[in-house]
C-alpha cells in the first residue's frame, strides 16, 4: 500500500504550489456550490458526497496514516447525526450547539474504543470495531424513549444562516475543503510523523520517543470526530434519520469507498466516495433487469481494486511520479551543520548501572541476576555465545521487555519501570539486530523522527529538526542521500541510517544491538570507524555483537555473558583471554591464547 507521504523530493519541493492549486479548487467548489441552483436530486447526491467524505477523510487518517482498521465508522456517523438530530428536535437546541456535543461524545467514543484496542492488531482489532459497530447499531434501534427506535428522528432543522439546499450545500463543500487541508497536512506535522511511524513499526516508534499507545488512541479519536462531523452535516442536510442508515453495512461502504480512491490522500477520499455514490445512480437504468445492477457495481468495484490496489488516486500519483522522476529535477538539499551530541556532560561516573537483572519467560531464565555499569563517555561490549542473553538483556534495558527482577539506572534516574519511550527521552538510543526502519520514508524523515522526541534539546521547528537530521546523516557518510525513500539504500547503509536515527535523538548511552551483523569487510572496516567517530564526541556506547574484532578494535570495556549470567567483567585482554570465556564463547580449550 503506498505510503499517506510517499512523495518524491520534487513533490514536495512543489508544495506551494500544491496549496494554491488545492486552495483555488476550493474555492471554486464552494462557488459553485454556492451560486448554482440544482433541482433536489442532484442537491442531494451532492449533499451525501460532502458529507461522506468528511467521514471517509477519517478513515484516511486511521488506516492510510496509522494503519489501523476501523469497521465501525458508520457508528461514528452515526452518533454525530443523532446528536443534531435529538438535540434540535426533541431538546430544541441551537444547532450549533448540538454539532458540538455530537463532536464530544463522538471523540470519547473513539479514545475509547483506541485504547481498549491498543494491543489489537489485524483480524482481532477489526472483530472489536465490528463489535462496537453492533453495539451502537442495536442501541439506536431499541432504546425507543431516546432514539425513537426504527422510526427515527425526522423534521431536523438547519442552522439560520443555511436554511435553503442550496446554501447548506455550500456551507458541507466548505466544511470538506478545510477537513480535507487539514488532513493533507498532518502527515508533515510532529503527530503525523508519529504515525506513520507506528504504521510501519511500532518496535521502532516506541524505542525512537514515540508513546505508540497515546498516537493509536488519538487516530482513532481524529478518526471518530470526523465521522461524526460528517453524520452531523448529513442530518441537517437530509432533515432525517434513522438507525438503517448507520449500520455494519454503511461502515463496509466507508471502507470500500476510502480503499477505492486511495486510502493515502484526502483527494483518494472524495473521489472514491464520489465514484460508489455516483456508480449506482450512473446504473439505475439497469434496476428493471433483476440482479444485473448490482453484478456491473460488484464488477466495476473489483476491477478496480484489483488493477489498482493503491486505489485510483494512488494510481493517478504513481503515474506523476513517474513523469516527474524524468523531469532530471536535483532535489535542493539544506546544508548539514556539525552534530553536536550530548557526549560525557553529566557529573555521575557511570551512566549505566545494572543490578540484578532478570528476564524469565516461564522456566526459562534468559537473564539471571546480571549486574555491571557503563563508565560515562566509554565504549562497553556485552558479548557472548548464540542464546546467552545478550539481546533480552539489550531489550529488557530499553523497555521492550519488563524485568522479572533486578533495577536499571540510567544517568542517576531509575527507569527500571518506564516504557521506551520515556527512556529514549531519559537518554537511551538504540538500534537493533534486524534493521527497524520506518521504510514508506525517506532517509532524513526516518531521522527526524528520532530527532523529535520531547528530551531532545534540539529546537522543535522543522527546519531545526531537518538540519540536525541531515547533519547526523552527513555524520554517518549518507548525506548526499538525505532525500531518497530508505528502501532504496543497501543493506549496510540501512544500518547507517539506524544509527543516524538514535544519534539525532542525541542520547546520553547509545545501545548497538550487533550493527556488524550482515556487512562484508570493508563495510566492517566503515563501521569501525564511525563507532570510533562516535566515542571521540564523547558518546557512552554499549555494543552487542559476535565480530571479535570489531570489538577489540572499538571497546574499552568487555561484559560477557552466558546461559543469562556474567561469567566475566574488565579490560579487553583480560576478558578476551579469561578461562571461561575461552572454553564457553570461543569453544576453544582453557589454556589456548586468543
Amino acid at each position: 500500500m503506498t505510503s499517506i507521504t510517499d512523495v518524491s523530493p520534487a513533490a514536495r519541493r512543489t508544495a506551494p504550489l500544491g496549496l494554491l492549486a488545492y486552495v483555488a479548487l476550493a474555492a471554486v467548489a464552494v462557488f459553485f456550490a454556492a451560486t448554482h441552483s440544482f433541482d433536489a436530486y442532484i442537491t442531494n447526491i451532492l449533499m451525501q458526497a460532502a458529507t461522506y467524505s468528511v467521514a471517509v477523510m477519517g478513515l484516511t487518517v486511521v488506516l492510510g496514516l496509522c494503519g489501523q482498521i476501523n469497521l465501525a465508522q458508520a457508528a461514528f456517523f452515526g452518533l454525530g447525526a443523532y446528536a443534531v438530530g435529538l438535540g434540535t428536535v426533541d431538546y430544541g437546541l441551537n444547532f450549533w450547539v448540538c454539532i458540538g456535543l455530537g463532536l464530544v461524545t463522538v471523540l470519547a467514543a473513539g479514545a475509547f474504543l483506541g485504547a481498549s484496542t491498543i494491543r489489537l492488531g489485524g483480524h482481532y482489532l477489526a472483530m472489536v470495531t465490528i463489535s462496537f459497530q453492533q453495539i451502537v447499531t442495536l442501541v439506536m434501534i431499541n432504546w425507543i424513549p431516546v432514539t425513537h427506535g426504527p422510526d427515527g428522528v425526522s423534521g431536523i432543522s438547519r442552522p439560520g444562516l443555511f436554511t435553503t439546499a442550496q446554501a447548506y450545500l455550500a456551507f458541507c463543500v466548505t466544511v470538506l475543503a478545510v477537513v480535507g487541508y487539514l488532513v493533507w497536512r498532518l502527515p508533515s506535522s510532529p503527530l503525523g510523523r508519529a504515525m506513520r511511524a507506528v504504521r510501519d513499526n511500532e518496535l521502532a516508534a516506541s524505542v525512537a520517543g514515540i508513546d505508540v499507545q497515546r498516537t493509536k488512541v488519538t487516530a482513532f479519536a481524529i478518526c471518530a470526530l470526523l465521522g461524526g462531523l460528517g453524520g452531523a452535516l448529513f442530518a441537517g442536510g437530509f432533515a432525517y434519520v434513522s438507525p438503517d442508515q448507520f449500520s455494519f453495512a454503511e461502515s463496509i461502504v466507508f471502507l470500500t469507498m476510502v480503499l477505492l480512491g486511495g486510502v493515502a490522500s484526502p483527494i483518494g477520499a472524495v473521489v472514491g466516495t464520489g465514484l460508489l455514490i455516483l456508480i449506482p445512480e450512473w446504473l439505475r437504468f439497469l434496476k428493471s433487469v433483476p440482479g444485473l445492477y448490482l453484478a456491473i457495481y460488484g464488477l466495476a468495484v473489483i476491477l478496480i481494486v484489483l488493477f489498482m490496489p493503491d486505489g485510483i488516486w494512488g494510481w493517478i500519483s504513481q503515474f506523476t511520479r513517474r513523469f516527474g522522476s524524468r523531469s532530471g529535477v536535483a532535489p535542493v538539499r539544506a546544508e548539514a551543520t556539525a552534530l553536536e551530541l550530548r557526549g560525557s556532560s553529566g557529573h555521575a561516573p557511570e551512566v549505566l548501572r545494572v543490578e540484578g537483572l532478570a528476564k524469565h519467560f516461564g522456566g526459562l531464565k534468559a537473564v539471571d541476576g546480571v549486574s555491571f555499569s557503563v563508565k560515562r563517555g566509554s565504549v562497553h561490549a556485552l558479548i557472548g555465545p548464540n542464546g546467552s542473553g545478550k539481546t533480552t538483556t539489550l531489550n529488557v534495558l530499553s523497555g521492550i521487555y519488563a524485568p522479572t527482577a533486578g533495577s536499571i539506572t540510567l544517568d542517576g534516574l531509575d527507569v527500571t519501570n518506564l516504557p521506551p519511550h520515556r527512556r529514549t527521552i531519559a537518554g537511551l538510543g538504540r538500534t537493533f539486530q534486524n534493521i527497524r526502519l520506518f521504510r514508506t520514508m525517506t532517509a532524513v524523515e526516518n531521522v527526524i523522527i528520532g530527532a523529535e522526541h520531547p528530551g531532545n534539546p534540539v529546537q522543535k521547528a522543522h527546519h531545526a529538526l531537518d538540519a540536525r537530521a541531515r547533519a547526523a546523516l552527513a555524520f554517518v557518510g549518507l548525506g548526499d542521500r538525505a532525500d531518497e525513500l530508505v528502501t532504496s539504500f543497501s543493506y549496510g547503509h540501512q544500518r547507517l541510517i539506524e544509527i543516524a536515527r538514535a544519534l539525532a535523538g542525541n542520547p546520553t548511552l547509545l545501545l548497538l544491538d550487533e550493527p556488524a551483523a550482515g556487512l562484508n569487510s570493508t563495510e566492517k572496516l566503515e563501521l569501525t570507524a564511525l563507532l570510533k567517530r562516535i566515542a571521540a564526541k564523547g558518546l557512552t556506547i554499549l555494543i552487542i555483537d559476535h565480530d571479535m574484532t570489531l570489538v577489540s578494535d572499538v571497546a574499552e570495556h568487555i561484559t560477557v555473558l552466558n546461559f543469562g549470567r556474567r561469567i566475566a567483567d574488565g579490560d579487553p585482554v583480560s576478558v578476551l583471554n579469561h578461562p571461561d570465556v575461552v572454553t564457553a564463547y570461543l569453544g576453544s580449550e582453557p589454556d589456548a591464547p586468543y
